[in-house]
């Protein structure tokens, strides 16, 4: 648990922020990044997506903490400051999203070793909805689960790929790990960061100018934080693990699940096919909003983390 970087200036997070280093049970190196304070109600453990970074999270820490809640956040491995598996370390890459358990674990024993105030929230954007929703699955039949309730942001549980498109993504994928190039970028992406090429006016994150250049901002003043697109090593492992999930049946974990109606990163079909039969689980619909609800205009984002924090308050 020794210290590592928080780069606060472009975090713009709360004061009292600091990040640690830990080590997964695999070896790989994760960073965390923590902003509690005195008399927080309970920890969210904030879960972020492919591409993002601790610093990406400081606003929401202030949001949360506002509304009476520590925040933990956590660098996947792959991305932002944790270990990287190839010498280009733009792609972004993992064998199996099994291995993100892994990361998840090291995360919640940090806190139970922090003493963080309990209990503990989940709040998962994109991939980490799926890593998320695995997780509260994986725990769902134990005494020691130790998540209450779950806030979701447009999870990815299903990747947005044209239909005509499905069965060639699953035969190269396939074959990329058979012939060893699962390295590769996947068709369509290559090494450049998202929100440094794409024009605010055609972005498909967010529709507020300010927050895009938060965005921008942080990726122009520590480009080591930034990843590229995905290997299609990554693209087969998240397409098994989507499909495995739509087979599962939801944790009985009490959740809402914000989407926007503009979405066009992660596939909606299976989020609202979840939510639609999940107990004790509502589906959120944001009107005009992209794929970055956290990240969007200000009235969307404080009844975002207004309506995750009346969740949390009422499963202490």
């Amino acid at each position: 648990m020794n210290d590592a970087p928080l780069y606060d200036s472009v975090a713009d997070g709360p004061e009292g922020g600091a990040a640690f280093w830990l080590t997964a049970a695999d070896g790989v190196r994760l960073r965390v990044g923590l902003w509690s304070h005195d008399g927080a109600q309970g920890t969210v453990l904030l879960l972020p997506g492919r591409t993002e970074y601790v610093e990406k999270y400081g606003r929401a820490a202030g949001d949360l903490r506002a509304r009476g809640f520590a925040t933990l956040v956590i660098d996947w491995r792959g991305q932002g400051l944790a270990d990287r598996v190839f010498d280009d370390v733009m792609s972004g890459h993992v064998g199996h999203f099994d291995e993100y358990q892994l990361d998840f674990n090291e995360m919640v024993g940090f806190a139970r070793a922090k003493g963080l105030p309990e209990p503990y929230y989940l709040m998962a954007h994109s991939m980490g909805g799926c890593i998320g929703l695995r997780a509260l699955m994986n725990n769902a039949s134990t005494k020691n689960a130790p998540i209450k309730a779950a806030s979701f942001s447009a999870p990815m549980w299903g990747i947005l790929i044209a239909a005509w498109m499905r069965p060639m993504a699953a035969a190269l994928t396939s074959a990329s790990r058979w012939f060893k190039f699962d390295g590769r970028y996947a068709p369509g992406t290559g090494a450049k960061t998202y929100v440094l090429t794409a024009p605010f006016n055609a972005n498909t994150l967010t529709t507020d100018a300010e927050m895009w250049d938060y965005m921008r901002q942080q990726a122009l003043a520590h480009p080591e934080l930034c990843l590229g697109g995905p290997s299609l090593g990554w693209l087969k492992a998240a397409l098994t693990e989507c499909h495995a999930l739509t087979l599962l049946a939801s944790p009985a974990v009490p959740a809402v699940t914000a989407l926007g109606t503009q979405e066009k990163i992660v596939d909606t079909a299976p989020i609202h096919a979840r939510m639609s039969v999940w107990k004790n689980g509502t589906l959120d619909m944001y009107p005009g909003a992209e794929h970055e609800v956290m990240m969007e205009r200000a009235a969307t984002r404080g009844r975002y983390f207004d309506t995750a924090a009346a969740l949390f308050s009422k499963h202490r």
